[in-house]
């Protein structure tokens, strides 16, 4: 089955699949965010690492759902197909 697009220019519609993969991605990355959040927490971590950790592992996480649903380019208004 085919879901509608999402109301994003240059997403397409996805399958059950996609969706499904992404959906357990996102808990995945969920999970490790978590244990991000209780590292903050602690005196003994260094933030600033901390921080540019999350950051990478946020990214990475985007990359690989965009790898998923394959977000196109979008045209702007004014530009001749």
């Amino acid at each position: 089955m085919t879901n509608i697009g999402l109301p994003v220019g240059g997403y397409r519609p996805q399958s059950d699949e996609a969706v499904d993969l992404v959906n357990a991605n996102k808990r995945a990355e969920e999970m490790v965010l978590r244990i991000l959040d209780d590292l903050a927490l602690r005196d003994d971590v260094d933030k600033r690492w901390l921080q540019a950790g999350r950051t990478q592992i946020e990214v990475g996480f985007m990359e690989v759902n965009r790898a998923v649903f394959q977000p196109g380019r979008i045209r702007l208004p004014g530009e001749i197909e």
